[in-house]
């Protein structure tokens, strides 16, 4: 059920002088020592670099920090760690934390770490987040809280979020959406229990509690996303297909017209119009009231 989501560029497009990552960096490779200036790689003693306080990076799974350990024993640090100089001769992670634990665990006194400038705590949160976006191995919530984290702490919008991993504005629309979700459902997703696609269905259903319902029959009976977007478009889905289908004949009738309106309207979950001409033909008018909501009207046209 597990997919990778994979999110644009890394931290070198941010730093173009940063060091190819295909260059091994061995942690018994001679290298200047953690006096080394911004932009230069050195090696750092473990006890003096402090955990990264962004970190979006919620779950580390023990298995794949032993893999990266029996690596790390036979090949070396493959790529530095990022760290910025703080004060009094510390260092604060910008990225690898998992490297950096393993290096813990492995009793290593020194780890390569690449050392950046950052001048502000607000952009030390931006590269710390942006960059842990890049990795693979993020699952769909912890992308999500990282997306609102930029946005509420870094102050910048969607689209301006979108732009700095690569990706288009409807992509980190939709797992914002996920915050809405319960936490129990939130906690599936992060679980692995159930997928993002079931975790969007869900999201259709509006209603809590059937959004709690439903998401036992996925963890009880395997439902399919199709299932779930079946269950939430409810027996109103085939009157309104074929409402569609015979609409020559059907709208005649100004009560008709409001029946049809009404339909549409908790189907969309949003104000719709029907307007007719004299010709017999006229247009649906689905409004929207923002952005987020002009997706989640596409969102449901598409399905």
């Amino acid at each position: 059920m597990k997919s990778k989501v994979v999110l644009g560029r890394g931290l070198n497009s941010l730093l173009p002088s940063m060091p190819n990552a295909s260059d091994p960096v061995s942690y018994g490779t001679p290298m200047p020592t953690e006096s080394g200036a911004a932009g230069s790689i050195s090696a750092i003693e473990i006890s003096k670099i402090s955990p990264n306080p962004y970190q979006p990076r919620v779950d580390f799974h023990p298995q794949a920090l032993e893999e990266l350990k029996r690596s790390i024993q036979e090949k070396g640090i493959i790529q530095p760690v990022t760290v910025r100089r703080l004060v009094n001769g510390r260092f604060e992670l910008v990225s690898g934390e998992r490297r950096l634990r393993a290096s813990q665990e492995l009793g290593l006194h020194t780890i390569p770490a690449y050392i950046i400038s950052v001048v502000s705590d607000a952009e030390m949160l931006e590269l710390g987040l942006i960059e842990n976006l890049q990795r693979d191995d993020l699952n769909p919530m912890e992308i999500a809280n990282s997306f609102k984290r930029l946005i509420d702490e870094c102050t910048i919008k969607a689209e301006d979020v979108a732009a700095k991993v690569g990706k288009d504005r409807t992509t980190v629309v939709n797992f914002l959406r996920l915050l809405r979700l319960p936490e129990k459902i939130q906690q599936s997703v992060r679980d692995n229990k159930i997928s993002m696609g079931h975790a969007r269905a869900l999201l259709a259903a509006g209603d809590e509690k059937m959004q709690l319902r439903l998401h036992k029959k996925i963890l009880d009976e395997g439902w399919s996303v199709r299932k779930i977007e079946q269950a939430v478009k409810g027996p109103g889905a085939k009157s309104v297909s074929k409402t569609k289908a015979s609409a020559g004949a059907a709208l005649r009738g100004s009560s008709e017209f409001q029946s049809i309106e009404s339909r549409l309207r908790q189907q969309f979950g949003t104000k719709v119009t029907i307007r007719k001409n004299s010709t017999g033909g006229g247009e649906v008018v689905i409004e929207y009231y923002n952005s987020d909501d002009l997706d989640r009207v596409i969102e449901n046209l598409e399905r």
